[in-house]
């Protein structure tokens, strides 16, 4: 049974993977909402837009043409982050501190079809693209200039979306994102100690108390972690320990698809909106390391808070204190697994 001091009274919930607290004021869920309200656009988008420079047989910014893609597409970034030939310098001017980062930005195209998500495509469809992410995780890996390979996906205007197109990004790097850095030192100490599997000790005992479990299948399961900050945060977890996404076989690739695929549908359903989100795969650097303390896992992150108008802001105490959040993940683990 869910401990219902954790439902009534505000309270701090720790978070495993980074070493930081998120506050949780579930008594703040009903107080009234005066604030700003999003606009949500559910306007039907044409399979294919030739103005669109993502879809198939178009034209990019730079000149060159996209092929006549009919599954998933990859590129590298017109506009990348990160400069594959950086210059190599550092600055150590005091308290001035600064070193070049050298990288590769790709973006990957989910489906020749425009107007489509990936809530709107079937896991084998999905599948295609868990693939299309191994083939590039492994081409970056084998780089000796990569060290940290980052899938993800900015779905919804509100997240920073320039092209409804359905697709999402890799950058890659010489050196590991602060995030990961976290989450890489947090693994490695528990797997020292323990000499197993951080997420998977955590995952076990989820599994167990079914409080913040959204679905699961034979190879991977989709909760609410306890520390969720997001007021819809979801994790999907494979259930066998795995250092990265070269781990998963074909059949499992299938079920990972699976997953995805249940928890974007639910999204929708949510709220009745395409619903934004940014979506992320952690998962051990490729240093050349053997990194077995390190358990992969896919996190979203959406905004919305109340309706698909209302949205959760990260401002004032959470940028001046730590992260907080009004509805528990008990409260969003029954609103999404009711919608399965």
């Amino acid at each position: 049974m869910t401990n219902t001091n954790l439902q009534d009274y505000s309270h701090k919930r720790y978070n495993i993977l980074t070493g930081e607290w998120v506050l949780v004021s579930p008594h703040r869920a009903k107080r009234p909402w005066q604030g700003q309200n999003e606009a949500v656009s559910n306007e039907k988008r044409p399979s294919y837009d030739e103005t669109c420079y993502l879809c198939a047989g178009n034209t990019r910014i730079n000149g060159e043409v996209n092929p006549k893609y009919t599954d998933a597409f990859v590129f590298t970034n017109d506009f990348a982050a990160l400069q594959k030939d950086s210059k190599t310098f550092a600055v150590n001017d005091g308290l001035l501190v600064a070193q070049s980062e050298t990288g590769i930005c790709k973006v990957v195209c989910f489906s020749p079809d425009h107007s489509k998500s990936l809530a709107d495509m079937t896991p084998k469809e999905i599948e295609k693209v868990v693939f299309t992410w191994q083939k590039e995780f492994k081409d970056l890996a084998e780089n000796s200039d990569i060290n940290y390979v980052q899938i993800f996906e900015n779905k919804g205007a509100v997240m920073g979306c320039s092209n409804p197109h359905p697709h999402g990004q890799i950058w890659s790097q010489s050196t590991l994102p602060n995030e990961v850095d976290k989450k890489n030192t947090q693994q490695l100490n528990y797997f020292n100690k323990n000499n197993s599997s951080l997420l998977g000790d955590y995952l076990a005992q989820e599994l167990e108390k079914q409080e913040r479990i959204i679905f699961e299948n034979d190879e991977f399961v989709v909760l609410v972690p306890f520390w969720a900050v997001w007021p819809f945060e979801t994790m999907i977890v494979p259930k066998k320990h795995q250092a990265n996404i070269l781990d998963m076989s074909a059949e499992q690739a299938l079920q990972y698809a699976e997953a995805i695929s249940v928890i974007t549908k639910a999204y929708d359903k949510l709220f009745n909106t395409s619903f934004p989100y940014s979506s992320g795969i952690h998962q051990a650097p490729t240093d050349g390391n053997e990194n077995k303390h390190w358990h992969w896992h896919m996190s979203f992150y959406p905004p919305l808070l109340r309706s698909a108008t209302v949205k959760k802001f990260m401002v004032g105490y959470e940028m001046f204190g730590s992260p907080q959040r009004d509805i528990t993940a008990e409260s969003a683990v029954k609103m999404l697994r009711d919608l399965l």
